[in-house]
């Protein structure tokens, strides 16, 4: 991997100053900040090139098309996509789920159908299942987790299968535990019984190596500003044959092939999903990210947060009154994401004390309310390095919660 000072001098933002404090930033898992290479990615597209796709006879919008569509194949080539026509772009992850739950979900499922989630997932895993089963008479399953460790009980969710089940709803990598799940022993098991499998894979595509073929998934959603992108575009990756006999949800321009006073026809796929002016420029600045994660390399960048995560848990387990959630130990099934409360102070005054320190981490309920009620807790903490976070970062991070401790007792 590329030093971690020639990293972090690519992000302008790693320059402030917080409280007169060198910024610290640790929350990855909420988003991530953006180097310069995007900035002027994008900056360069709305000063030279800017123009509706798809829609113009002339230079400016044939470059933007050229360069919007460019981005599709490198998503696809990123996560291992058979081609690029399984690769439709939407305002973030959320959408992208709720795409999946609105189009072939409600196109699929019936009464009295199952659909199979977890408590660890991130709300956006779990709310558009609760309104489909609500419309639609579906029953709706937690696989439950084991408290102690914050894994996955594979068992439990192997007793949940069965024949009515038609959908397996997972999250890669959580977004409170750090935890990495066995996506591909789940979609085995879900096909097995004749069901799909969704994974959010928001925490997972920045961070490490994914191959969608691999893992044997159906669904697989990511947003663009958790890998360096920018805000308000996230992207949905299903199998070709899945999404030709899916009917769109959204109809208008560039959806359609034909429209007549009484009826329209589609347009081929990704595009009939892709309803109305997409988001142009903040996809050719996800290009930018992914060009930039290639750069640097994604097995580098997972190896790097494991150091952090070797470094890291350790002495903050040894710190007297810290407890985190989830696995207690450093390996290959466990993310550079640490969240964990303190003995007598409540996460959101120890936020406030790490951002005095100029440090910012999350302080909340993650969007993970069931899996915190599981743990008993109504909120946490949570730091989440990446990329351009040190062994300094964490020494300061380290140092900060003693400083918290200090002040509280």
């Amino acid at each position: 991997m590329k030093d971690i000072r020639q990293i972090q001098s690519d992000f302008p933002i790693l320059s402030r100053s917080i409280h007169g404090h060198p910024l610290v930033y640790l929350d990855n898992g909420a988003t991530s900040q953006k180097p310069q290479q995007v900035i002027d990615t994008i900056t360069s597209f709305l000063q030279t090139s800017n123009a509706n796709v798809h829609r113009g006879i002339y230079t400016l919008s044939e470059e933007a098309t050229e360069m919007y569509e460019g981005v599709r194949e490198k998503v696809a080539q990123f996560i291992h996509a058979r081609s690029s026509k399984e690769i439709l772009f939407t305002r973030n992850a959320t959408e992208s789920l709720n795409l999946v739950a609105l189009s072939w979900a409600r196109q699929n499922l019936k009464k009295g159908d199952e659909i199979i989630t977890t408590v660890m997932e991130h709300h956006s895993n779990i709310v558009p299942w609760q309104i489909l089963a609500k419309e639609r008479g579906i029953i709706l399953r937690f696989v439950p987790v084991i408290t102690e460790a914050g894994i996955l009980d594979i068992d439990a969710c192997t007793q949940l299968l069965n024949s009515r089940t038609k959908l397996v709803c997972v999250g890669h990598m959580s977004n409170l535990l750090g935890t990495v799940n066995p996506v591909k022993v789940l979609a085995v098991k879900a096909h097995e019984v004749g069901a799909k499998i969704a994974v959010d894979g928001c925490q997972a595509v920045p961070h490490m190596p994914v191959d969608v073929q691999d893992l044997q998934a159906d669904f697989y959603v990511f947003s663009s500003h958790k890998m360096l992108g920018p805000t308000g575009v996230g992207v949905l990756w299903a199998r070709e044959e899945i999404l030709e006999t899916t009917e769109p949800v959204m109809g208008g321009g560039d959806m359609i092939k034909t429209v007549s006073k009484t009826e329209a026809t589609w347009n081929e796929i990704p595009w009939k999903f892709e309803a109305g002016t997409p988001n142009v420029s903040g996809v050719i600045g996800l290009g930018a990210a992914i060009d930039y994660l290639t750069h640097v390399g994604m097995t580098h960048i997972w190896d790097h947060e494991h150091e952090i995560a070797q470094y890291v848990l350790p002495k903050l387990l040894d710190i007297d009154g810290v407890h985190v959630f989830g696995i207690q130990e450093a390996h290959a099934d466990r993310g550079a994401i640490f969240s964990f409360w303190v003995d007598g102070m409540h996460p959101h005054d120890i936020a406030s004390i790490f951002d005095e320190e100029g440090i910012a981490i999350r302080a909340g309920h993650m969007c993970a309310q069931p899996l915190l009620t599981a743990y008993k807790k109504s909120s946490a903490a949570r730091a989440s390095f990446y990329l351009y976070n040190s062994i300094a970062d964490a020494d300061a991070f380290l140092a900060a919660i003693k400083k918290a401790k200090s002040i509280f007792s």
